[in-house]
């Protein structure tokens, strides 16, 4: 009976993004992240993606595609590992379910954070200066600094978001088990373990390694793609206000030598402050406190939810063992 309520909680564990929370996924990913695997492929993914991006830049003539090339395979190929071989699909999957049914609850802190954002973009966006460097980019350079927004704004959230994990695993009582697994396989054990006088599954409450990981990672896909939304707003809003107010006079006597495609050039300098924006709205909606509720309000009671399953789980298991 004990095994089968083990296996019903492992599967309740990968539905809700946390697959790092069973042992033999956790085994799985460590296998993985041995040098003898990843070195390997990453020289021969590094090798083809420089030699595709040198080709590239040759072809076209602008030396920014090769970088721009072997930043775009080597995120591919990192990004298809984790979603295979490092199991990081149902933490995808959870997150973005997340946050499409959590929509509604975005709609305030859209209304909080783009007003003010879209006031300061806007004089950017009537800038001459603004203009002229983006328009002057090339497509790779432009990627180029696309990602360098978004690397730094993803290295911010690795930095600041273990705080939020942290808080979750502090404060672990039998009033938070008992809500934590409710409508879980692991209700009625939660109840026997709480009246059993020599179990104490609170004790298991804290994370740490592949677990803390794994919340980590959670909260950084459903930030990220709460940010992207809200980016993605902004270019549509750049891209439709550009239309109306860059009108012929205004782009001639912002030309440069040689003179920009005004329809390429709205595209870049959208693009440019979309991804500025991205950054921006990273870093002021976890310093901000008021953002910060709004924006891990849903997430964080999931997060202690996952925290006092665990706990229960560990215990079980222990006292599986013992039996």
């Amino acid at each position: 009976m004990t095994g089968e309520r083990l296996d019903a909680a492992d599967r309740w564990f990968e539905t809700h993004g946390l697959p790092y929370f069973v042992p033999e996924r956790r085994a799985d990913v460590r296998r993985a992240l041995r040098l003898r695997r990843t070195l390997p492929l990453a020289v021969l993914v590094g090798l083809a993606a420089a030699a595709a991006g040198v080709a590239l830049a040759g072809r076209l003539g602008e030396l920014s595609a090769a970088p721009a090339t072997l930043v775009a395979v080597g995120l591919g190929v990192a990004l298809w590992y984790a979603l295979t071989a490092l199991h990081a699909r149902q933490i995808v999957t959870w997150g973005l379910g997340h946050t499409v049914s959590s929509l509604r609850a975005l709609l305030p802190l859209t209304t909080r954070a783009l007003p003010l954002l879209l006031m300061a973009i806007t004089f950017l966006f009537i800038n001459t200066e603004v203009w002229q460097v983006a328009t002057s980019l090339t497509v790779g350079s432009l990627w180029l600094v696309v990602v360098l927004f978004a690397a730094l704004a993803v290295s911010f959230l690795l930095v600041r978001l273990p705080e939020e994990v942290d808080r979750a695993d502090d404060a672990v009582d039998a009033d938070l088990l008992r809500r934590a697994c409710a409508g879980t396989p692991l209700q009625q054990p939660c109840e026997d373990l709480l009246r059993a006088e020599d179990a104490d599954p609170a004790s298991h409450a804290e994370v740490s390694g592949f677990e803390r990981w794994n919340l980590i990672l959670v909260l950084v896909v459903v930030h990220v793609v709460q940010v992207l939304l809200l980016s993605l707003a902004v270019f549509a809003f750049l891209m439709v206000f550009g239309t109306i107010i860059m009108t012929g006079p205004v782009l001639d006597a912002w030309q440069t030598d040689p003179p920009f495609n005004p329809g390429r050039g709205l595209v870049q300098v959208s693009v440019f402050l979309a991804a500025f924006s991205g950054l921006y709205l990273t870093v002021s909606t976890v310093t901000d406190e008021a953002y910060r509720t709004q924006f891990f309000g849903g997430v964080t009671r999931e997060l202690e939810r996952a925290v006092g399953v665990r706990a229960v789980y560990l215990a079980l298991r222990a006292r599986s063992v013992e039996v």
